[in-house]
C-alpha cells in the first residue's frame, strides 16, 4: 500500500508542479494530495516537500490558516487571466473558448467568495 501512496505522491506532486505554470491545473489541491500520500508513504519526501519553496509559496498559508491572502489572490488572479487569456484566444473550437471562459470564471468565483482572505 506503500507503494500505491508514494505513485500518487508523485503523480499529485508533478501535477501541482504543472499547475505553477498551467492554469487549468490547481496547485495547491495537488500539493495537498502529494503531502497527504507522503506522510503515509515515504517520511523522507514529506519532510523535503514540507521545506521546498514551491510548498511555502503554494500551500503552507492555506493550510494552517485555510485562506488566502488579498494579495497572493490578486497575484493567481493575474496569472490565470493571462494563461487563460491567450488560452482562449489561440483554441480553435468556439466551444472550448466558451468551456475555458466559464472555467475562468468559476475559478474567480472560488478563489473569492469561497476561500475566505487571509
Amino acid at each position: 500500500m506503500r507503494l500505491i501512496y508514494f505513485i500518487i505522491g508523485i503523480l499529485s506532486l508533478g501535477m501541482g508542479v504543472l499547475g505553477i505554470v498551467l492554469p487549468v491545473l490547481p496547485t495547491t489541491p495537488f500539493l495537498l494530495l502529494a503531502i497527504a500520500c507522503f506522510s503515509r508513504s515515504s517520511k523522507r519526501f514529506e519532510d523535503w516537500l514540507y521545506h521546498t519553496k514551491m510548498y511555502q509559496i503554494y500551500v503552507a498559508d492555506f493550510r494552517e490558516t485555510g485562506s488566502i491572502s488579498k494579495e497572493r489572490k490578486k497575484k493567481v488572479i493575474v496569472s490565470i487571466y493571462i494563461l487563460m487569456g491567450i488560452s482562449i484566444y489561440l483554441a480553435p473550437i468556439i466551444w472550448v473558448k466558451l468551456g475555458l471562459f466559464a472555467l475562468t470564471i468559476f475559478i474567480t468565483y472560488y478563489l473569492f467568495k469561497v476561500i475566505p482572505d487571509k
